[in-house]
């Protein structure tokens, strides 16, 4: 492989016939091999971990999410059609579903990266390794292929190659290409049944599905019954999947947002890796419980008596706590700001789901809104410890003295 790639090398390099097509050469031969350039002057850290092995640590820890979506894709769509079949069935059932929407995100993102590099003669980044993987996990298996097509080139186009380019954006592109499709199509993913005629959640159509099945996720079902039909808790709770359903993740929801259990895996692998920042999960957690507790206590409604832990296990809670707010990029940098940034996450995450019934899942938007802050964030710790550390100085002076 490393001899056919030096052999077809001169004709991607200045004076061949496609000069111009190097950096997707460039491209291919980087994600086939290490590259060979080492720093020759200043000062430079030595370390393995580069971008590529980063990006590689995420689609590991992202595998087991994927591939459990798979299968409750299966899972749930049998189930709306009363019909019992084998593990592998339903396996494959999602599979076939589920390998178009990560084909067309990989594809349509590529080609933009590709395009922009070439215009600006600079190496296609390994970032849209986890963007073309996260953006399949976090919407419906009905989602039309075109509009995850549109969807990824905006989220490239405006989330990241307007701010420079993969390192340079505010705002994680998976969730911008998430929100975009939320605003521009809302039909395809709230509700029950999009315009096509399918349950929004799962891949069955709803006209033949069976009566005692229910398309809604468990934050559609709290949302509507506590708003609309005035529920009690109780039966908010009984008219829901089980704590343990939605801990496992055999529920109805995004593909890969489902299952607590394997997020947490996931997350586990990041931590151990030192991908993924702990004090940003954690602080996320505890935002969370403390909105949540704060709202069981002046309960005005029963989506607010709703036990707590119950919103840390429905929606996307977990995997934007674990795979999307710790993103390197658009995160807070400081280890303060960490924990501030991750906190308000949790805060705001649970004020959009309870305050607005309109939108039951708020993780979405309240780390987009946190991104932007980010910034602002790591401003003002970065300056409270200059004070802190001026004033030390000055004691430190006037003791001397």
């Amino acid at each position: 492989m490393h001899n056919l790639l030096d052999k077809v090398r001169p004709h991607f390099e200045k004076g061949g016939r496609f000069p111009k097509m190097y950096r997707t050469f460039e491209a291919f031969e980087t994600f086939l091999f290490v590259k060979g350039d080492v720093t020759t002057r200043g000062s430079h850290i030595r370390d393995a971990m580069d971008m590529k092995r980063t990006m590689f640590h995420v689609i590991i820890a992202l595998t087991p999410v994927l591939l459990f979506g798979m299968w409750n894709v299966g899972l749930q769509h049998y189930r709306a059609m009363g019909e019992e079949v084998a593990f592998i069935d339903q396996f494959l059932f999602g599979l076939i579903r589920v390998l178009p929407l990560v084909v067309v995100s990989y594809a349509s993102g590529l080609i933009v990266e590709f395009i922009f590099a070439t215009i600006r003669d600079h190496e296609v980044n390994e970032g849209f390794l986890v963007s073309g993987m996260l953006i399949p996990l976090i919407i419906p298996v009905t989602t039309p292929l075109w509009m995850v097509a549109v969807a990824t080139v905006f989220a490239v186009i405006i989330g990241k190659e307007v701010f420079g380019g993969t390192g340079m954006n505010i705002l994680n592109p998976a969730l911008l290409a998430r929100s975009f499709l939320f605003f521009a199509y809302p039909a395809y993913l709230s509700g029950e049944e999009n315009p096509a005629g399918n349950f929004v959640w799962t891949q069955a159509p709803a006209d033949q599905a069976v009566d005692a099945f229910s398309g809604a996720t468990p934050l559609a079902v709290a949302a509507t019954e506590s708003t609309i039909g005035e529920a009690s808790v109780s039966q908010i709770m009984e008219s829901m999947p089980s704590a343990l359903e939605m801990f496992l993740g055999t529920i109805p929801g995004s593909v890969g947002e489902t299952s607590t259990l394997l997020i947490l895996l996931g997350g586990l692998i990041l931590v151990a890796t030192g991908v993924g920042s702990v004090r940003i999960m954690l602080s996320v957690v505890a935002g969370g419980l403390f909105m949540g507790l704060l709202f069981n206590l002046f309960a005005v409604n029963a989506f607010m008596e709703l036990p707590v832990y119950y919103h840390l296990i429905m929606g996307g809670f977990a995997f934007g706590t674990v795979y999307m707010a710790t993103d390197p990029v658009s995160a807070s940098q400081t280890g303060s700001g960490k924990y501030i940034y991750g906190f308000l996450i949790g805060v705001v995450t649970l004020l959009i789901r309870v305050v607005n019934p309109a939108y039951p899942e708020g993780m979405m938007l309240a780390i987009l809104f946190m991104n932007v802050f980010a910034p602002l964030i790591d401003h003002y710790v970065v300056e409270a410890n200059i004070k802190r550390r001026m004033k030390r100085l000055q004691a430190v002076g006037e003791k001397s003295a």
